[in-house]
């Protein structure tokens, strides 16, 4: 009888051990406003705890105000970004004005961050072609992208230019979800950003579910952020929940790339607290009360409201007159976006190319003379 052959490859082990690097996650302050990284915490003045928490009241302000706008029926598609405050104000406070920005439809608080306005965000939900017309200054960013995951490949193509042309200490940014990263695009993305060790930082907002479809029935991964191996892409995961660790690790993973060392891949753990879009989805069908429990226990407004508050820089009349201030804000943003005039036939024909080809010209021509009548 033949000897049992010696195992040459333990895939079992490896298997079991391949996310070890990624499982634990930065974090500076936990989900009981405890600090954890004392040194960490020490790296922020009072000013820019303070600021951090005035972005998120903001964007939790404009996230229901917009939905209230929503339910008037006044706007069109819109993504809720309830309880990704944490994640979407601690990346986009790392930013950069020279960066560029490829945001998802998730995203219209770090296009407003980076630039835009948010007339400009209720025009694109009401898709008016206004919205894509940034300011004079120059907003480096495309519209939200509605295919899911093909921002990465534009990010890739926009960090290989950035290499090419010389732009020193500027990055291109793309944000996607958990069901992005199931995308061909998300795969083609990082590893044609990685090939030509383009300055690209890509950050995946793990927030549980790709509208229905739980994470863990996406892929057997067991981390998000050790799909970036395969690529060679360095990656980390973050309390997305955790503003103060998600800034940091933003802005180490924006430094690593502008010094020409390639791409970086960041997974946020977070969590979307309502629907996936304002289209009427029902969470109640896909998830249970006390699945949401932990991660509403972890809520990143008073995760750093209860450290401000001890250390006395914070209390409830400054947070009610923010959000006042912000609700006028968006409602006067939200007016002069139903102000917009309507749009024509020969709006979209001509904003197509910067110069009409001649099939093009003639439809203007065509079109104008029905709108002159």
């Amino acid at each position: 009888m033949a000897a049992k052959s010696k195992q040459v490859v333990d895939f079992a082990k490896i298997k079991s051990t391949m996310s070890d690097p990624y499982k634990k996650p930065v974090q500076v302050i936990d989900e009981n406003g405890k600090i954890v990284d004392q040194e960490l915490f020490d790296t922020f003045s009072d000013d820019e705890l303070v600021t951090l928490m005035e972005k998120m009241v903001w964007e939790r302000t404009l996230h229901e105000q917009t939905m209230n706008f929503s339910r008037q029926g006044r706007l069109g598609f819109y993504a809720p970004t309830y309880g990704e405050e944490a994640s979407e104000m601690g990346i986009a406070h790392a930013m950069q004005k020279q960066d560029y920005l490829f945001p998802a439809y998730r995203d219209l608080p770090q296009l407003i961050q980076h630039g835009a306005t948010v007339e400009q965000g209720y025009l694109w939900s009401k898709g008016h072609y206004l919205a894509n017309q940034y300011n004079p200054e120059g907003t480096r960013s495309l519209f939200p992208q509605i295919i899911i995951g093909a921002q990465y490949v534009q990010t890739a193509g926009a960090a290989l230019g950035i290499k090419k042309n010389g732009e020193e200490n500027t990055v291109a940014y793309a944000f996607t979800g958990d069901g992005g990263t199931s995308q061909g695009d998300f795969y083609e993305g990082i590893n044609f950003a990685s090939a030509f060790q383009a300055p690209a930082v890509f950050f995946v907002q793990n927030n549980g579910f790709a509208i229905s479809v739980p994470r863990h029935k996406q892929t057997a991964a067991e981390t998000l952020a050790q799909k970036g191996v395969a690529s060679g892409v360095p990656a980390t995961q973050v309390d997305g929940m955790d503003i103060l660790a998600t800034y940091l690790v933003a802005k180490e993973a924006r430094e690593f790339a502008a010094a020409g060392n390639g791409p970086v891949l960041v997974e946020t753990l977070t969590y979307r607290f309502g629907a996936h879009s304002s289209a009427g989805d029902d969470p109640s069908r896909y998830r249970t009360k006390d699945e949401e429990k932990p991660w509403f226990d972890r809520d990143p407004l008073i995760r750093l409201r209860k450290v401000l508050t001890d250390k006395k820089l914070w209390d409830q009349a400054k947070e009610d007159g923010l959000v006042e201030q912000y609700k006028g804000e968006f409602k006067e943003a939200m007016k002069n976006a139903e102000a917009a005039p309507e749009q024509k036939v020969t709006d979209f024909l001509k904003t197509t190319f910067e110069t009409p080809t001649p099939n093009v010209q003639r439809d203007i021509e065509k079109y104008e003379a029905k709108e002159s009548k």
